[in-house]
C-alpha cells in the first residue's frame, strides 16, 4: 500500500526519516515483520514493542511506529510517532487492509456465556444453507471447513482484521465472530462494522479485569452502541429478554432490537419446551408465524441459543421456515455439552463450562435423565477471577459427587485454587485434585454403571496451560483410557 496514503489516516503524528514508497505488511512482532513492512511498537502487559525496534529493522522494517524515542538509522527508516500505538494500529490495520468488514456481512455475539454455541449454530446453519461463511472465536477460525488457531476469543486490532481480510478475499458472505468484553475495552476490534450484534446474557465472570459487574455489562454494551447512529444503514441488535442486563442493553442502540426469550415476552420465544438425553423439541413463535423444532442439541439453555442464532439469522434476511428445518440437521457444538460416544454402561460429556451460570445450566440439562449418580469436574484458571470460585463450587454442589481440580494453573499452586473452590461446597460428597489428569482418572474410578459424569472447563481445549507451558491434555481421551481398564473395551468415536 501507498505509505502516505496509510500514513494520511493518523490525524496526528511526527514523522521523521525516510518514508518508503509502500508499506508492503504490518506486523506487532518483530519476528513477523517482513521486507518493506511496518513494524508498530506496541506497549503490552509483558512486553514492550520499543525494545525489539532493532530485531524488526533486522528483519526489513522500513517504518517504525512508536509512541517514545527509539535510535534508528534514518537515512534506511521512517520513524512516526503517535501518542498511543495502539490506537494508531486500531486506525492503521483496517486501513490497510481496506476495511474488509463492510464487503460481508458481520455478525458479533457477546456474552458471558453462550458465545461460542450461539456463533457455531449460526455458522452451521449457513454452511448447511449453502452460505460461504467464516466463524472466529474461542475454538479458533474456521474458514469454509479449515480451522485456524487463535490465541483470544478476540484478536488484536491487527490480527482481526487481517483474520476478517482473508474471509472476505476468499469469497465469504458472512463472518460471525465472538466479541469478549476484553476485547472491547481494549479497541481490538477497532475498524470493524458490525451488521447483527447479539446478546446471550451477563454473569459473574472477569472481574478480576473490569472490578465489578457493572463495569463487565457496560462493557459488552460497547457492541451495541459501536452500531453507531446512521439508522440508514440495515443494522439489528439481538438481546436475550430473559436476562436482567436487556433492559440496559435496549439503551444502547437506536437500531431495531430483535428480542428473544423463553420466560419473557419476545419475538421470538420458546414454548412448550421437551427435553430429552437425545435432543430437544420446542414450539418457536416468530414474526413469520410458529413453527414445531427438532433438534439434536440437549438442555434449555440451548433452546435459548437456537433462539439468538435464529433472531440473527432471521435478521439478516433468512426465513424462519428454513433456520427451522436447517435446525434438525445441526450437531452439537465441539466441547459444549458434547457427548462422549462408547458402549460404556455410563454417560459422560465434555463441556467449557467455567462460570456458576454456566455449571448451573450443564447439571440442569442432565438431572432429569439421571437414573443413578451424577458425578462433575470442575476446575479454574489461576491468576483469574478468584471471586467466582467459590459460587462455582456452589452450583457444582448439585451433583452427588464433585471433584474440584485446576483448568490451566498457570503460576498459581494448586492448594490455593483448590482451597478457594473448596469453600463453597455444600456437601462433603467431593475430592480435591490439583493435577487435572489425575482428577479425571478420579472421576472414573468412583463411577459406577448408570452414573453421568460432566468434565467441565476445557470442552474442546486439548492442552492444559502449567506455568506459561501448554502441556496436551484431553478429558475425553483421558477419561476413556481409565473407563476402558475399569469397564472394559470401549469403542469410542470421539
Amino acid at each position: 500500500m501507498d505509505t502516505n496514503q496509510l500514513l494520511s489516516i493518523l490525524p496526528v503524528k511526527k514523522i521523521d526519516g525516510a518514508v518508503p514508497e509502500v508499506v508492503t505488511d504490518l506486523a506487532v512482532d518483530s519476528r513477523a515483520v517482513s521486507a518493506g513492512g511496518m513494524f508498530i511498537c506496541i506497549v503490552g502487559h509483558t512486553v514492550d514493542g520499543h525494545d525489539y525496534v532493532q530485531q524488526a529493522i533486522n528483519n526489513g522494517a522500513r517504518v517504525i511506529v512508536a509512541s517514545r524515542p527509539v535510535t534508528v538509522n534514518l537515512e534506511k527508516v521512517a520513524v512516526v510517532t503517535v501518542d498511543n500505538t495502539s490506537r494508531a494500529m486500531g486506525l492503521l490495520a483496517p486501513r490497510y487492509y481496506e476495511y474488509p468488514s463492510k464487503k460481508m456481512s458481520m455478525i458479533g455475539v457477546t456474552g458471558t456465556n453462550g458465545k461460542t454455541s450461539v456463533s457455531g449454530i449460526i455458522q452451521e446453519i449457513l454452511k448447511i444453507a449453502g452460505e460461504k461463511s467464516a466463524v472466529s472465536g474461542t475454538i479458533g477460525f474456521e474458514l469454509d471447513g479449515t480451522l485456524y488457531e487463535t490465541e483470544n476469543t478476540t484478536g488484536d486490532a491487527l490480527t482481526t482484521q487481517a483474520m476478517i481480510a482473508q474471509a472476505a478475499n476468499e469469497g465469504c458472505q458472512t463472518m460471525t465472530m465472538e466479541v469478549s468484553s476484553h476485547g472491547l475495552v481494549e479497541g481490538r476490534l477497532a475498524g470493524t462494522e458490525f451488521d447483527i450484534a447479539v446478546f446471550t446474557n451477563l454473569t459473574h465472570d472477569h472481574l478480576d479485569f473490569h472490578g465489578t459487574m457493572d463495569n463487565y455489562g457496560e462493557a459488552k454494551g460497547l457492541l451495541f452502541s459501536q452500531l453507531g447512529q446512521d439508522v440508514e444503514k440495515r443494522k439489528f441488535a439481538v438481546i436475550n429478554v430473559d436476562d436482567p442486563w436487556s433492559e440496559k442493553l435496549l439503551e444502547k442502540t437506536s437500531f431495531p432490537v430483535m428480542t428473544y426469550g423463553i420466560n419473557n415476552e419476545a419475538i421470538f420465544r420458546g414454548e412448550n419446551i421437551i427435553l430429552t438425553a437425545d435432543g430437544t423439541t420446542f414450539t418457536l413463535i416468530a414474526p413469520d408465524g410458529k413453527y414445531e423444532v427438532e433438534m439434536s442439541l440437549i438442555g434449555e439453555f440451548n433452546v435459548s441459543n437456537v433462539l439468538a442464532a435464529t433472531a440473527a439469522l432471521f435478521a439478516k434476511g433468512m426465513s424462519t421456515a428454513d433456520i427451522v428445518g436447517y435446525l434438525s440437521e445441526i450437531a452439537t457444538v465441539k466441547g459444549r455439552m458434547e457427548k462422549v460416544e462408547t458402549e460404556l454402561p455410563l454417560t459422560m460429556y465434555v463441556d467449557y463450562a467455567h462460570t456458576a451460570d454456566a455449571i448451573k445450566k450443564a447439571i440442569e440439562a442432565v438431572l432429569p435423565y439421571k437414573t443413578n449418580k451424577l458425578i462433575v469436574l470442575i476446575g479454574t484458571g489461576g491468576g483469574r477471577d478468584r471471586e467466582k470460585r467459590p459460587i462455582m463450587a456452589q452450583e457444582a454442589s448439585e451433583a452427588d459427587y464433585v471433584v474440584i481440580t485446576t483448568d490451566d494453573p498457570r503460576h498459581e499452586a494448586y492448594e490455593t485454587i483448590l482451597q478457594e473452590l473448596e469453600e463453597g461446597m455444600t456437601h462433603k460428597q467431593y475430592a480435591c485434585i490439583g493435577d487435572r489428569e489425575e482428577a479425571v482418572r478420579h472421576a472414573i474410578s468412583v463411577a459406577n454403571p448408570g452414573d453421568i459424569i460432566i468434565f467441565m472447563g476445557k470442552g474442546h481445549e486439548d492442552f492444559q496451560i502449567v506455568g506459561t507451558v501448554k502441556e496436551p491434555h484431553s478429558d475425553a481421551n483421558i477419561a476413556i483410557e481409565e473407563a476402558q481398564k475399569k469397564f472394559g473395551t470401549i469403542e469410542a468415536d470421539n
